[in-house]
């Protein structure tokens, strides 16, 4: 059996073990990552958040994503029946981006994963993890190559970014009850032939069927588009057991883009995700730490995972290398307590959306431009910001504000 060694295993290479492994090459840490598929490979998170690219840019990916000419993204709008409330990340509270991309997932990821390579650090592609064994902080992990020859890696340090696969929440049974259940989801592409110019056929969009039912609509540069609709579980029962008979029956639904894609076929059968929120006991432990999809997903409603994969891939290789290098590390407070503040905004936000409480605020007809700004904030992933008053005052400050519109006592 082939025996390696390094001084830190990345499990996954889409975005968050991809910006792990940038920083530690750029740090001189020797890294090592194994990913499961072969690439370009289909993965769904297609919108990402402005507070992403500082992450791209630490990790040395900015310049190559910016020269592959991926859609823009400079907000985002969401409609429901006449109501329209549009987010423009220019206009937001506080400092940072302004603006990020809508990208196809299999070709973003394959860019990623070709310059890390071109960097120097090695990917095994097809490379399943079999097994961990820990022995303190050190690891020997059982990795088999093309379903057929198997190889051993020695490690002192693993960063799981495994998302979905979510290998050592798996193994070591971290996972927990999510804090949002009962949504699922259902996706597709399409190639649109007469995607409008501008703004129709530019800008990310979420029709709101009622509180609990969206659409998104998110174009990419190459001419194909992003479809999917998040729900109940019990709101899909009401459709064909035919994914693809089901999604046209759904878009009959919308209004906003009615008869606007009966003449795209799909580039792939819908696929039905249940149940999409994830959570584990902990994401950390002596010798590793979860990032991304494999350690929490909350909900796809404001694009929160790519956003919380790079911060959380970025935070975990910092605090590894120091770990490598031998030197104390605070995981509780400097990682567990920090991720955990961003997730908490972000888990108000999707509660609230769907109480119904955030949708009148998107929807006010007459929104106050301070607070709209700091919502915008928020949407854009700078969620630490603790100076604006929808981040430090998160868990309130949505139903008080809705409170006082249901009362018609406030403009916002």
């Amino acid at each position: 059996m082939k025996q390696l060694s390094t001084k830190i295993l990345i499990i996954g290479a889409g975005p968050s073990g991809m910006v792990a492994a940038g920083y530690l090459k750029n740090q001189g840490i020797d890294c090592l990552v194994v990913e499961k598929s072969s690439f370009p490979r289909f993965s769904i998170g297609e919108s990402l958040l402005p507070k992403s690219m500082e992450n791209f840019k630490e990790a040395g990916l900015l310049e190559v994503i910016q020269a592959e000419g991926f859609q823009k993204k400079y907000g985002a709008r969401f409609i429901k029946a006449d109501k329209i409330g549009e987010f423009d990340f220019s206009e937001k509270f506080g400092k940072g981006w302004n603006w990020t991309w809508q990208v196809p997932r299999a070709d973003f990821d394959l860019v990623l994963a070709n310059e890390i390579q071109r960097k120097g650090v090695k990917i095994f592609f097809n490379a399943e993890v079999e097994k961990v064994n820990f022995e303190g902080k050190k690891s020997l992990t059982e990795v088999i190559l093309n379903s057929e020859e198997k190889i051993e890696i020695e490690a002192e340090f693993i960063i799981d970014a495994s998302g979905n696969g979510r290998v050592l929440a798996n193994q070591l049974n971290l996972n927990a009850s999510p804090k949002f259940t009962g949504n699922s989801s259902i996706f597709t592409h399409i190639k649109e032939a007469n995607r409008p110019k501008g703004k129709e056929g530019e800008l990310i969009t979420f029709e709101v069927l009622d509180t609990n039912t969206w659409f998104w609509y998110i174009p990419f540069s190459n001419g194909n588009t992003s479809l999917g609709f998040v729900s109940k579980d019990e709101w899909f029962d009401n459709f064909s057991k035919n994914n693809s008979v089901a999604f046209k029956e759904m878009l009959n639904k919308l209004k906003y883009y009615e008869n606007r894609f009966d003449s795209c076929s799909f580039l792939f059968d819908p696929v039905k995700l249940p149940n999409i929120s994830r959570n584990v006991t902990k994401i950390y432990g002596e010798g590793f730490a979860l990032t991304g999809n494999s350690a929490e997903f909350l909900d796809p409603i404001f694009s929160s995972g790519v956003a919380f994969a790079t911060e959380s891939g970025l935070h975990a290789a910092k605090l590894a290398k120091l770990e490598v290098e031998g030197k104390k590390v605070d995981w509780e407070n400097d990682y567990a307590k920090y991720m955990e503040a961003g997730i908490s905004v972000f888990s108000s936000y999707v509660r609230e959306w769907y109480t119904g409480n955030l949708q009148k605020l998107f929807f006010h007809e007459t929104p106050k431009t301070e607070i709209k700004e700091q919502i915008c904030a928020v949407l854009a992933g700078y969620v630490w910001d603790r100076k604006n008053p929808f981040v430090k005052n998160h868990q309130r400050i949505i139903q008080n504000i809705a409170h006082l519109i249901d009362r018609e006592e406030i403009n916002i």
